[in-house]
C-alpha cells in the first residue's frame, strides 16, 4: 500500500513537471481509469504525443499509443479519476475548479490545489477578488471541555491590493475592526451547523489574497467557510450560502460592487440553508418593512445555486466525516428533576427582578443536586444540566401557552423607559437611556476634520468621519472579571449602532465635524445595543447636531415548537438565550436604517417575518415617542463646549501662502488666536474654536493672506523698501505694491526720503493691478487734496515713430527721468539712431537690407569646417 501511495505522488509530480498541467485538473471532464486505455485517455488530455514517458515511468511493456479506448463519463461530476495501475487501486485527483453565475456575477470555487494538509480548503473568488479559506479540526476533545470551541478568523493581506501596510511596522498586525466584523459574519451562520454535543476544537481561517477593491470579500469568506467545512472530514450539517444584496433604481442587485453600493439604498448580507434564512446583517436608508422582506426572499432564491455547487463538489472530492458520538443525557435524571422541581421552577422563573430571579434559580439548582446526588452519584453536573433544561422548558411553555413572559410582560409590551439629556457637564452632548434593567450612558463629541479616524484597509475609505464605540464593562451585569481590551461582541454591537445612525447624520458639507459617540453600558439585561442607538441619537440632539430624523432600536424574539409561535418585543437576555431568534431592527418613524438577525430554527415563513417587522415598527414608534418627550428636536445651537467651525475656501494655489514656509504662517495664526485650523489640498480651510471672536480674527488673517487687491481699494500699508524711483509698500501679508515717486505727492518730490522711510506706515490707494504679472501700482497723492492752483500737465503727445533716438527721458508725470540724467538707452552709449534703422527704410526698401544668401556656399563652408575639426 505504501508503494502505491508513493507512485500516486509521483504521478502528480509528473503531471506538473512535464506539462505544467494544472490545466488538466480544471477541465470539466471525468474519467474512471481502470485499464491502460483509460490511462491513455488521461495522457492524451494532457496533450502528450507519446506514451513512452508513461511506459518508462510505470515500466509498462508493449504500450500502444494508438490503442482504442472508451472513457466512462461521470454525469454532473467534474474532476479526474486516475488509476495508478498498481495493485488495481483507483485514486482520486483532488483538484476541481467550478463556477456559478448569480445575476451578472460569477463566483468560482476551487479545491485540491492549495493548502492540502488542512482538513478542508478552498480558493473562492468573484471578479479579481480571491480568498483562501481553510478549516482544521482536532479529532480529540480536550479534557474538561464542555462547550464548542469554534474560531473564525479573517485577515486582509495588503499585497492583495498592491499596498504596503502604513505605519511603523510594515506587516499586518492585530485585526482591524472591519476584519473582526467579517469574522463575525463567518462565525454566526456556521456555528449552529455543527452537531449537538460536538466539543472538538475547530478553526476556520480566511485570507484575502487578491482584491480588485470593487467586490467585497466578507460574504465570500462566509461562503468559503461553509465550503471548506463541507468538503472536509469535520462533522458539519451544511452547506450554507451567503449573498450581499443591494437595490439600485428599485431593482435588487446580487453581490453589488463598491460603486453600485454608492447608488444603493440598502446593503444587506444574508446567509441561508436550503430550508431557512439563518443570518441577516446590514443597513438601509429608511426602507419600508415590505422591501426588506422582499429582499430577503429574493436573496434566499439566489443562494440556491451556491448550495448546489457546494453539494456537487462535495460528492466528487468530499472526505468522509468523523463519527460523532454525542453525550447521551440520562433520561432518568431528567425525569426525576421534572417530577420534583417543575412547580418550584415555575415559581423561581416568575421572580421579576433579574438578580433575585438568578439567585432563586441557583438556590433551587443546589437543592436539586443535594436531593438527587445520593440517587445519582457523581452526576452532579448532569443534575445541574437537567435543571437548566427544565428552566428553558418551563419558560417557553409559559410563553407559548399563556403569552406570559419571564418578567410578567405580554408579548408586545415594552419595558418602562426613562430618558435624560445633558447628564454631565463639559461634555458636548450626553444622554442617559434606561429601558427596564438595561441602561446606557452615551456621549457625543465633536472634533475637527483632522480628528477623523485614519484607516489602512482595502475596502475602507482613507478616513472615517463618524465613529460609535460601545463598551460593556463587567459591572454592568454584576460580575467581576478581567478587562482585556475590546471584545468582538463590543465591536459588533458598536458597528450595528453606528450603521443605525450614520444615514441620518448631516453631510460633511453641511456639518464639517468629526463625530464620535461612546456608549457606556452601565446596566444590562438584553438589548444593550438598541439602548446605545436610542441614547446615541439623544446625545446627538443634545449636542446640537442637526440630524435628519430621530432613530430608535428594538430587539425582537421568537419562540416556536412547530405548531405554536410567539413573537416577543423588546426581549430580555434570558429570552435571547432560550428563544429561537434574535432580530434587532433600528429606524425612524418612516423606515428601517439597520437590521441584524440570527435564527436558530429551520424555516421562517413570510407571514411570521411580516408580523415580526410590523410588531418591531410599533415598538420603535413607541420608543421614539418616549425619547421625543424629553427632547423634541436637536438643540438650535451647538453645546457651548463644542468647537465652532467656520469654513472658507481659497484657491488651491493659495494653500501654500496660508501654511507658509515649514508651517510658520499657520502656526503663527494658531498662536495668535488660539484656534484650530485644518487646511485641505482643495483649498477648504476649517477654523474651529469655542470662542467666536477668535475664529473671526483667524479668518480675517487668512483672508488677508489670500486677498487679491482691486483697483480703487485703500490700504494702510508699511514701507518695506526704498528705491530712487519710489517705495515698495506692503499692503497685505506677503503682498507689496509700488508707490512711484510721481504718486507720492501733488508737488514735485526730489527724493523719496523726503516723503517716507522704511518702516513708516501710510495710507495708499490701488491704481492698477496688471493682468498676468499681478504688479500693483499705488498712489498716495490721490488721498490728499490738490493744492490750490494745481494744474495737471497735459498728456504727452504721441511720438513720431521715426524719432527713435535722442533724448528718451521721462516727462515729469512719469517720474522726471529727463532731469535725472541720460535715459536707459543713452547710458548704453548710443541712441536708436546709432543702429542705422533709417537706412533700412520701410516697405520695398526692406528688400535691400542684405544680398540673398548662397545656401550652397554655406553648406560647403560647413563641410570644410567639419573636415578641419576632424583633421585636428
Amino acid at each position: 500500500m505504501g508503494k502505491a501511495i508513493a507512485y500516486v505522488s509521483l504521478v502528480e509530480m509528473f503531471f506538473r513537471s512535464v506539462s505544467g498541467c494544472n490545466s488538466i485538473f480544471s477541465k470539466k471532464c471525468a474519467t474512471e481509469a481502470s485499464d491502460l486505455g483509460d490511462l491513455i485517455t488521461v495522457h492524451r488530455m494532457c496533450g502528450f504525443d507519446s506514451l513512452a514517458p508513461w511506459a518508462r515511468f510505470f515500466k509498462i511493456q508493449n504500450a500502444n499509443r494508438d490503442q482504442d479506448y472508451q472513457p466512462k463519463a461521470h454525469s454532473n461530476t467534474h474532476g479526474f479519476y486516475i488509476l495508478s495501475l498498481l495493485y488495481g487501486r483507483k485514486v482520486k485527483c483532488m483538484f476541481i475548479r467550478e463556477s456559478v453565475t448569480i445575476g451578472n456575477k460569477e463566483i468560482t470555487i476551487e479545491t485540491g490545489r492549495i493548502a492540502k494538509q488542512a482538513s478542508g480548503a478552498v480558493m473562492i473568488g468573484i471578479g479579481d477578488t480571491v480568498l483562501l479559506v481553510a478549516s482544521v479540526g482536532n479529532k480529540e476533545v480536550k479534557e474538561g471541555t464542555d462547550f464548542f470551541p469554534l474560531t473564525a478568523n479573517y485577515t486582509e493581506r495588503q499585497y492583495a491590493a498592491g499596498k504596503i501596510p502604513g505605519g511603523f511596522f510594515k506587516r499586518e498586525g492585530r485585526p482591524r475592526e472591519d476584519e473582526i466584523l467579517t469574522c463575525r459574519i463567518m462565525d454566526r451562520p456556521i456555528r449552529p451547523m455543527f452537531p449537538d454535543g460536538f466539543y472538538n476544537e475547530v478553526q476556520v481561517v480566511a485570507t484575502l489574497m487578491a482584491s480588485d477593491r470593487q467586490n467585497k470579500a466578507d460574504v465570500l469568506a462566509l461562503i468559503g467557510a461553509s465550503a471548506s467545512l463541507h468538503f472536509s472530514d469535520i462533522p458539519f450539517d451544511g452547506p450554507v450560502g451567503g449573498i450581499r444584496i443591494g437595490r439600485v433604481d428599485g431593482e435588487f442587485v446580487a453581490f453589488p460592487t463598491v460603486d453600485e453600493l454608492a447608488n444603493s439604498d440598502m446593503d444587506i448580507v444574508m446567509a441561508a440553508t436550503r430550508d431557512a434564512i439563518t443570518m441577516v446583517e446590514g443597513e438601509a436608508k429608511e426602507i419600508p418593512e415590505k422591501v426588506l422582506i422582499d429582499a430577503l426572499e429574493w436573496g434566499h432564491q439566489q443562494i440556491m445555486p451556491l448550495l448546489d455547487l457546494q453539494d456537487a463538489i462535495q460528492k466528487s472530492v468530499g472526505k468522509t466525516k468523523w463519527t460523532v458520538t454525542p453525550v447521551q443525557k440520562d433520561e432518568a435524571i431528567a425525569a426525576k428533576v421534572a417530577e420534583l422541581f417543575t412547580d418550584k421552577m415555575e415559581a423561581a422563573t416568575s421572580v421579576l427582578a433579574k438578580h433575585e430571579r438568578y439567585e432563586t434559580i441557583d438556590a433551587l439548582t443546589q437543592e436539586a443536586v443535594a436531593a438527587l446526588s445520593a440517587q445519582f452519584p457523581e452526576k452532579e453536573g448532569d443534575i445541574a444540566g437537567a435543571m437548566g433544561s427544565l428552566k428553558k422548558k418551563v419558560v417557553r411553555e409559559r410563553v407559548l401557552s399563556k403569552g406570559q413572559r419571564i418578567d410578567g410582560r405580554g408579548l408586545t409590551d415594552i419595558r418602562p423607559i426613562t430618558t435624560e439629556v445633558g447628564v454631565l457637564p463639559r461634555v458636548h452632548g450626553s444622554a442617559l437611556f434606561t429601558r427596564g434593567e438595561t441602561q446606557a450612558l452615551v456621549f457625543t463629541t465633536l472634533g475637527m476634520p483632522g480628528d477623523e479616524q485614519r484607516l489602512d484597509g482595502i475596502y475602507t475609505e482613507d478616513t472615517k468621519r463618524f465613529m460609535l464605540h460601545y463598551n460593556f464593562p463587567p459591572y454592568s451585569v454584576g460580575e467581576a472579571r478581567p478587562m482585556r481590551g475590546t471584545s468582538r461582541r463590543e465591536i459588533g454591537h458598536g458597528a450595528l449602532a453606528e450603521r443605525a445612525l450614520e444615514s441620518m447624520l448631516p453631510s460633511k458639507e453641511e456639518f464639517p465635524y468629526a463625530i464620535r459617540i461612546v456608549s457606556e453600558i452601565t446596566e444590562s439585561n438584553g438589548s444593550s445595543s438598541m439602548a446605545s442607538v436610542c441614547g446615541g441619537c439623544m446625545s446627538l440632539m443634545d449636542c446640537g447636531v442637526p440630524i435628519k430624523a430621530p432613530v430608535a432600536g428594538i430587539a425582537m424574539g421568537l419562540m416556536s415548537d412547530g405548531d405554536r409561535t410567539a413573537i416577543l418585543s423588546d426581549i430580555l437576555g434570558d429570552e435571547d438565550h432560550m428563544g429561537d431568534m434574535d432580530f434587532k431592527v433600528t429606524g425612524t418613524k418612516d423606515g428601517i436604517t439597520a437590521v441584524q438577525m440570527d435564527i436558530k430554527i429551520k424555516g421562517l415563513a413570510r407571514e411570521i417575518m411580516e408580523k415580526a417587522l410590523e410588531q418591531a415598527r410599533a415598538g420603535r414608534v413607541h420608543i421614539l415617542g418616549r425619547m421625543l418627550s424629553t427632547l423634541e428636536s436637536p438643540r438650535e445651537e451647538l453645546s457651548r463646549w463644542a468647537p465652532r467651525i467656520q469654513t472658507i475656501k481659497v484657491k488651491p494655489d493659495q494653500v501654500r501662502v496660508v501654511i507658509g514656509s515649514g508651517g510658520k504662517t499657520i502656526r503663527g495664526i494658531v498662536e495668535q488666536t488660539g484656534v484650530q485650523i485644518d487646511v485641505q489640498d482643495d483649498g477648504t480651510i476649517n477654523v474651529a474654536s469655542s470662542e467666536v471672536d477668535a475664529i473671526e480674527r483667524a479668518i480675517a488673517i487668512i483672508e488677508g493672506l489670500v486677498k487679491e487687491p482691486e483697483a480703487g481699494e485703500e490700504y494702510e500699508g508699511t514701507v518695506v523698501r526704498l528705491a530712487d524711483f519710489g517705495a515698495f509698500v506692503n499692503i497685505l501679508p506677503n503682498l507689496d505694491g509700488l508707490l512711484h515717486i510721481s504718486e507720492m505727492a501733488w508737488e514735485r518730490v526730489e527724493k523719496v526720503e523726503d516723503i517716507c522711510k522704511e518702516g513708516d506706515t501710510m495710507r495708499v490707494k490701488v491704481l492698477e493691478v496688471e493682468k498676468g504679472s499681478g504688479k500693483i501700482r499705488l498712489s498716495r497723492r490721490v488721498l490728499h487734496e490738490k493744492p490750490e492752483g494745481y494744474e495737471e500737465r497735459p498728456p504727452r503727445p504721441p511720438r513720431d515713430r521715426d524719432d527713435r533716438g535722442g533724448d528718451r527721458g521721462r516727462s515729469r508725470d512719469r517720474g522726471g527721468r529727463d532731469d535725472r540724467g541720460r535715459s536707459r538707452r543713452d547710458d548704453r552709449g548710443r541712441g536708436r539712431d546709432d543702429r542705422g534703422r533709417d537706412d533700412r527704410g520701410r516697405g520695398d526698401d526692406r528688400g535691400h537690407r542684405r544680398p540673398p544668401r548662397d545656401r550652397d556656399r554655406d553648406n560647403e563652408r560647413s563641410r570644410d569646417r567639419d573636415g578641419e575639426k576632424g583633421g585636428e
